[in-house]
C-alpha cells in the first residue's frame, strides 16, 4: 500500500464512538481525533489562539482559548458560529493534514463527530458510523447525568440522523456490546487489507 488507507469513523453522541476509536488503536491502526485537534488548537500556543482573540477579545482566558466564553457569543450572535468556524475548519484541516503526512501506520482512522455535516467524507477513502438502537443511544447519554432530555434532543437537532449516517457509510459498527464492536472493527479492517493489499 503505497499510502495509508483513509477510514473516517463518525457516530451521533451516545453511540460509542470513542471506545469503538480505541479499538482501531489496539488493532495497529493511527488516530486522528478532531475534538482533541481543536482543543490542541485552542490551548495556549495553538494555532488558532491569536486570530480567535483578535475575532472576539473576551474568549482570550490564560492564554488560551475559552469554549464557555465562544459558546456565550454563539448563543448571543446569530453570525459567531460562521465566523468561528471560517477560522477554525481551515486549521483543523491542515492539523489533519500534517498528522496524515507524518503517519506510517497502513491504515488511518479520522474520528470526525460531523463528518458528513461538514463533507470530509470526499477526503476519505472510507467511513464507518458507529451505530446503536436509538433507545441506547438515549439511555446512555441520560445516564451520564451531564446533560438533560432537552439538551440532548437540541444535539441531535444539529446532527445528521443515525438511519441517514449508515445509508451513507461504506462500513456500520453495532456498538450495542463490546464484542460485536470488536467484530466489527476486525472485519472493517480484513476487509480493508483484502482490497488494498
Amino acid at each position: 500500500m503505497s499510502r495509508p488507507f483513509r477510514l473516517g469513523l463518525t457516530g451521533s453522541i451516545g453511540m460509542g464512538k470513542s471506545t469503538t476509536a480505541q479499538m482501531f488503536v489496539d488493532a495497529g491502526c493511527a488516530l486522528w481525533d478532531a475534538d482533541a485537534a481543536v482543543h490542541r488548537l485552542y490551548a495556549p500556543g495553538g494555532a488558532a489562539v491569536a486570530p480567535l482573540s483578535e475575532l472576539h477579545p473576551p474568549a482570550l482566558v490564560d492564554g488560551g482559548i475559552s469554549r464557555p466564553a465562544l459558546k456565550a457569543w454563539i448563543d448571543r450572535d446569530p453570525q459567531a458560529l460562521r465566523k468561528i468556524e471560517a477560522v477554525v475548519h481551515p486549521l483543523v484541516a491542515q492539523d489533519r493534514e500534517d498528522f496524515a503526512s507524518k503517519s506510517d501506520a497502513r491504515v488511518i482512522v479520522f474520528d470526525i463527530p460531523l463528518l458528513f455535516e461538514n463533507g470530509i467524507e470526499r477526503m476519505l477513502d472510507a467511513v464507518a458510523v458507529v451505530s446503536v438502537p436509538g433507545a441506547v443511544q438515549k439511555a446512555r447519554v441520560l445516564a451520564r447525568g451531564t446533560m438533560t432530555e432537552q439538551q440532548f434532543a437540541s444535539i441531535l437537532a444539529k446532527q445528521m440522523p443515525d438511519a441517514q449516517k449508515r445509508a451513507k457509510a461504506d462500513f456500520v459498527i453495532n456498538s450495542s456490546d463490546l464484542d460485536t464492536a470488536r467484530a466489527d472493527v476486525s472485519r472493517i479492517l480484513q476487509t480493508i487489507e483484502a482490497a488494498h493489499a
